[in-house]
């Protein structure tokens, strides 16, 4: 039986998980939600010598900058099955232009502001992972219908800023594509097929929801926090053609309208 052992079993990953119970795997995990303690080193062991295939959805730690599960279990990992959920972060501010996996990230080119996440990225694919760089993540409990209803949506005004998403199911059937089909490693982009600015996204969901759009506001009045600023003065367009053709992966949403649609 094939075995999947995650390493951090949040928002994403646990519903990885739930998709390769129902496919017959036996599947465990680290974490608060997991079975097993991450600082239990003899159960992780036992778990990883038991593992036919291993997903990593653990970010890098704030305060060192490495990479937790790299840096405690890294030779255990050696020669094995890995999986990586990323981030397209690592590919840094592109005015606007489209990046595809062959895009040189911020850890390769030197460009821009180094992170933590770009090089983590770096050692997962020269560890021979399938890494799956992600872009703002959508789903139930999780978007601009949450936001709007709860009061905490946003319009920037940033005209000209653009970035790319992907609903949480989309990325499950991406994973689930290359977990399954013994896909080649490499990079993987699971984003939707139509970047846009996060104001028109927000602008919809008032819409379906019959309220008033938020006010537009300057990055000075928003007082965003330092990541949200952050997250704000990158703009790219993120392009998912390799996904589409190694994988077979076709979004369910392929673009944010579908997407809430289904959420509403």
């Amino acid at each position: 039986m094939a075995h999947l052992l995650i390493f951090g079993l949040g928002y994403t990953a646990g519903r990885i998980a739930e998709a390769m119970r129902t496919r017959g795997w036996h599947v465990t995990a680290t974490g608060s939600a997991g079975a097993i303690a991450f600082s239990d080193r003899a159960a992780v062991q036992k778990a990883l010598g038991e593992a036919t295939h291993i997903l990593s959805s653990v970010p890098p730690d704030r305060a060192s900058g490495g990479d937790p599960v790299l840096d405690v279990y890294g030779e255990a990992l050696e020669g094995r099955e890995l999986f990586y959920l990323s981030s397209t972060g690592v590919y840094g501010d592109r005015a606007g232009a489209w990046v595809d996996e062959a895009t040189p990230t911020i850890a390769q080119s030197g460009e821009g502001r180094r992170n933590a996440r770009a090089d983590a990225d770096l050692a997962w694919l020269a560890m021979g992972a399938r890494v799956f760089r992600l872009p703002g993540i959508y789903g139930p409990g999780r978007s601009a219908l949450d936001r709007v209803r709860e009061g905490k949506a946003r319009r920037i005004d940033l005209p000209d800023q653009v970035f790319s998403r992907v609903h949480v199911d989309d990325i499950v059937s991406g994973v689930v594509a290359a977990l399954t089909q013994g896909s080649p490693a490499g990079a993987y982009n699971l984003g939707d097929d139509l970047p846009c600015s996060g104001n028109e996204v927000t602008e919809h969901a008032c819409r379906l929801l019959g309220l008033e759009p938020p006010p537009l506001e300057t990055l000075e009045e928003a007082n965003l926090s330092e990541m949200a600023r952050g997250f704000y003065m990158e703009n790219r367009r993120v392009a998912n053609g390799k996904a589409k053709r190694v994988l077979g992966w076709q979004p369910r949403y392929p673009t944010f309208v579908e997407g809430l649609a289904a959420l509403l």
